[in-house]
C-alpha cells in the first residue's frame, strides 16, 4: 500500500459536461480558478484542458492554454501543472464514405498536438499511449504507435515529463517498449485511466492486471470514471499506487450532489487519510515523479 500519496485533479477535461453541471469551469478564468481551488484542498498536480468560452466544447488553442497556466502561474500557487497533448487524436468516420473523416473528426499531427506544450512548458504533459474505440457510436481516438514515438521523442527533448495514459493492457504493453527503447526517462509515470467504454473497466482486477504490467520503477496513478472515481482512489492507494479525481471524471460529491474540483479533492484526501495515508504537497510529488527542478 502505498501512504505517501499524490493526488491530481483533472479540472475540466475536453467531454460534454458543461449542461450536466455548472460547476465545469469554462473560460481561463474559471480553469485557473478551479485549479487553485483545487491545490488549496490538497491536489499536488493539476491536469488542464481548456475549452472554447463560446461553446464550452473543448479546444486545442495554444492562446486559451496560455492564458489558462499564465492565470495559474500569476497566482503563485504551487501546483504541478500537467497539460492535456491528447486533443488532436479524434476520428469519426463519414456515414456516407467511412474513408473520409465526418463531423466531429478532428486529428492533426503528433507535432500540432504538442504545439501548446513547447510554448508552455509544464512539468508535464500526457500521451494517451494507443487507439481506442471512444463510447457506443462512432468516435475512435487514434494514436498510433509511429505518432506516439515522434510525440515521445520531442516531449523528451523539451525536458518534461510525459504522463502515459493506458486505458487497456495493450497500451500499457506499447508505453513500457517506449521506456525500453529509451523514449522515457526513468521513473516513468502512468496513469491507468478505468471505465471509459471501451477501454479497461474500473474494477479491481484490472487495475491490478495493468499495474502488474508496468515497467519495476514505474510512479503510477489510476482513476475511475463516475460512481467509480472514489472507488478507485481507494483501490490505487491499495495496491501502491497514486490517485487522480475531479470533473474531467466526474461530477457527483454523492447522489444527486454536483461537485465541485475541491469537493472531488477534499473526499479524496479523507479517504487516504482514513486509510492512514497523507496526500503529499507539489514539492514532494516532483520528487516521487523524478520531476526536472
Amino acid at each position: 500500500m502505498n501512504t505517501d500519496v499524490i493526488i491530481t485533479c483533472a479540472v475540466t477535461g475536453a467531454g460534454d459536461t458543461t449542461g450536466r453541471s455548472d460547476k465545469v469551469p469554462v473560460t481561463p478564468q474559471q480553469i485557473a480558478d478551479s485549479v487553485i481551488e483545487a491545490a488549496q484542498a490538497g491536489a499536488a498536480v493539476a491536469h488542464i484542458h481548456v475549452r472554447d468560452p463560446k461553446t464550452g466544447k473543448g479546444s486545442r488553442d495554444v492562446e486559451l492554454f496560455r492564458e489558462t497556466v499564465g492565470l495559474v502561474r500569476a497566482s503563485g500557487t504551487d501546483v504541478i501543472i500537467n497539460l492535456t497533448a491528447g486533443m488532436g487524436g479524434d476520428w469519426v468516420p463519414d456515414p456516407k464514405n467511412p474513408a473520409n473523416g465526418g463531423p466531429g473528426t478532428d486529428m492533426i499531427g503528433p507535432e500540432e498536438r504538442l504545439a501548446h506544450v513547447k510554448a508552455l512548458m509544464p512539468e508535464i504533459c500526457t500521451l494517451d499511449c494507443g487507439t481506442l474505440n471512444f463510447g457506443g457510436g462512432d468516435d475512435v481516438y487514434i494514436s498510433t504507435p509511429a505518432m506516439l514515438r515522434t510525440m515521445a521523442r520531442t516531449i523528451q527533448e523539451l525536458g518534461i515529463k510525459p504522463e502515459l495514459e493506458v486505458f487497456d493492457l495493450g497500451m500499457a504493453w506499447l508505453a513500457s517498449s517506449m521506456v525500453e527503447e529509451g523514449l522515457i526517462d526513468a521513473p516513468p509515470l502512468f496513469q491507468i485511466c478505468l471505465g471509459i467504454p471501451w477501454g479497461a473497466p474500473a474494477d479491481t482486477n484490472a487495475m491490478s492486471a495493468i499495474k502488474n504490467a508496468l515497467p519495476a520503477n514505474a510512479v503510477w496513478a489510476g482513476f475511475g470514471i463516475s460512481r467509480m472515481q472514489m472507488p478507485m482512489v481507494a483501490q490505487a492507494m491499495i495496491l501502491g499506487g497514486n490517485v487522480r479525481v475531479g470533473l474531467e471524471d466526474n461530477l457527483y460529491l454523492d447522489r444527486g450532489v454536483l461537485a465541485t474540483n475541491g469537493d472531488l479533492v477534499t473526499r479524496a484526501r479523507e479517504i487516504i487519510e482514513r486509510l492512514g495515508g497523507r496526500a503529499v504537497g507539489p514539492d514532494e510529488a516532483r520528487k516521487i515523479i523524478g520531476l526536472k527542478t
